[in-house]
């Protein structure tokens, strides 16, 4: 479990994805905690909150329909891909150049979400589970 410690241009990256201006700010109030787990080349990572759940299952590689309802409402087909150590994530749909990286270094999960050509970065800390 990796749980939220630095958030930059986080809602940038959110408001171009026409996420509801409700939605938007509540955002920006909430703490994240990301799930992750591997079996070979299958994922299944939960983004977690007080607020509101989302789960993403895929197998690397494979592109798959990813239903983005009580995020922006979208389905957009999405592939996943290693890029050395790194997962990349590509989403095909309405918006241009959509998609995310992430990577663990050190105790540190980086995430970076891109969209229309903007960058945002989020650093989760490994919580250690007793």
């Amino acid at each position: 479990m990796y749980h939220i410690r630095l958030w930059l241009t986080s809602f940038i990256c959110i408001q171009l994805t026409d996420v509801n201006v409700v939605i938007r700010k509540i955002a920006s109030y909430l703490i994240f905690d990301k799930e992750i787990v591997q079996n070979g080349d299958h994922f299944n990572i939960k983004t977690l909150t007080t607020f509101r759940n989302y789960q993403m299952e895929f197998d690397v590689g494979k592109e798959f329909e990813e239903d983005l309802a009580g995020i922006d409402d979208r389905k957009c087909m999405t592939t996943v891909n290693w890029d050395g150590d790194k997962l990349v994530c590509v989403q095909k749909g309405e918006k241009e150049g959509r998609g995310w990286t992430q990577w663990v270094k050190g105790d540190e999960l980086h995430v970076e979400m891109r969209v229309c050509g903007v960058v945002c970065k989020q650093v989760f800390k490994k919580q250690v589970l007793d």
